[in-house]
């Protein structure tokens, strides 16, 4: 990795992703108009967990660059712990997407983290 990205690790980038995804699933269940709290917290959890992220992993795979792919197959990689509450699977998977996001933001590429989120939203709505 060159540029802005040279001075991050793979955990380190995928910290930063954590945030973006998890503010961006936020905010579209915000513009989805008025629910109660409680409704807004119930699907973002649904979202926001490594099983709903290695799922959208796996259904954007044909739609991403191979930079992209290679930046999840990074934080894939990268040793780290894992949640208690999902397979080591999942969570390598998740951490990839969490690396991609992470990159993403870092490079100032806004539009196509709007882009993939879109997707991931539209996908993991589709599911409930």
């Amino acid at each position: 990795m060159e540029g802005k990205l040279g001075s991050y690790n793979a955990l380190e980038l995928a910290y930063i992703g954590d945030a973006v995804y998890e503010l961006l699933i936020r905010k579209a269940l915000l513009g989805r108009g008025s629910r109660q709290m409680v409704e807004h917290n119930r699907q973002a959890f649904a979202m926001v967990n490594a099983a709903a992220q290695a799922r959208a992993v796996q259904y954007l795979s044909d739609q991403l660059t191979t930079e992209e792919l290679d930046l999840i197959r990074y934080g894939r990689n990268a040793k780290g712990g894992s949640a208690k509450s999902a397979s080591l699977g999942d969570y390598r998977l998740a951490t990839g997407l969490e690396c991609l996001l992470g990159a993403l933001y870092l490079e100032d590429e806004f539009d196509r983290i709007e882009q993939l989120m879109e997707l991931i939203i539209d996908y993991l709505s589709k599911e409930e």
